[in-house]
């Protein structure tokens, strides 16, 4: 059992969790419906809440502790995808990105069922039914908005052409990818980024919006090995406050 790919495995997870979890807790008090407040709301809390699961589990195989390895870490220390760090900007860029995070998320921890290290397996068995609520919250969104208005129709459009680059380095691959593999600890970027494919497009053909040929994009690649664009800095500063005031404080 090689714990460097296990740790690495579950960083990149934790940390994407943490930070969409904290981006999607900007729109509470802001959603354009109260409904969609409370649903983004209750999502960020449960990716919040799934990143502190991993964090412990990390605890386990001798990392520092949750709080600290979640809040007194450096832009350059954290593994999460160019993707979840980007501002909220428009509600039409937040569903996008709910809609193209979240179901590589479901799919990832539907493949982590199958995980050969027993407390991983259980973890998504654990975990998926939420990680599927989301994806379903997004699909549902995503194909009501896709055949709305003119408006609604471009301004998807728009944000997923934006988007996909980004969303494309969610797969980006550990240089102990074949270790992963080989010793059945996750089935590989590939094959997951192959059944994202499949779903986004199942989902983008019941619509009016166009999936941009992905052959011709350029993904956004570096995360995963703590090369961040100049947003997440300012947010670790953010989500850091209370913490450097209270290092007493609890999640």
């Amino acid at each position: 059992m090689n714990i460097e790919a296990i740790k690495n495995l579950l960083y990149k997870m934790a940390d994407d969790q943490l930070i969409l979890g904290h981006r999607n807790s900007e729109w509470i008090g802001q959603g354009p419906l109260l409904e969609e407040d409370i649903a983004f709301a209750s999502m960020a809390q449960d990716k919040v809440g799934q990143s502190y699961t991993l964090y412990q589990m990390l605890n386990e195989l001798g990392e520092d502790e949750p709080d600290k390895v979640a809040f007194l870490r450096m832009a350059e220390q954290f593994h999460n995808s160019q993707f979840v760090e980007l501002p909220i900007g428009e509600y039409d860029f937040s569903l996008i990105r709910h809609f193209l995070f979240d179901t590589a998320d479901y799919y990832r921890f539907d493949m982590l069922i199958n995980s050969s290290i027993e407390p991983i397996s259980l973890l998504a068995r654990k975990l998926k039914g939420e990680c599927r609520y989301h994806s379903m919250h997004a699909d549902g969104w995503i194909k009501k908005l896709g055949n709305g208005t003119d408006e609604s129709i471009n301004r998807l459009q728009s944000a997923l052409s934006y988007a996909i680059p980004y969303a494309l380095g969610i797969f980006e691959e550990s240089k102990m990818e074949d270790t992963l593999i080989e010793e059945n600890i996750f089935g590989g970027e590939i094959l997951l980024r192959e059944r994202w494919i499949e779903h986004i497009d199942k989902v983008i053909s019941q619509t009016q919006l166009v999936l941009p040929d992905l052959a011709l994009e350029s993904p956004h690649f570096g995360g995963r090995y703590g090369i961040h664009t100049e947003h997440l800095q300012p947010l670790l500063n953010e989500m850091s406050e209370v913490i450097a005031t209270d290092p007493t404080a609890d999640w």
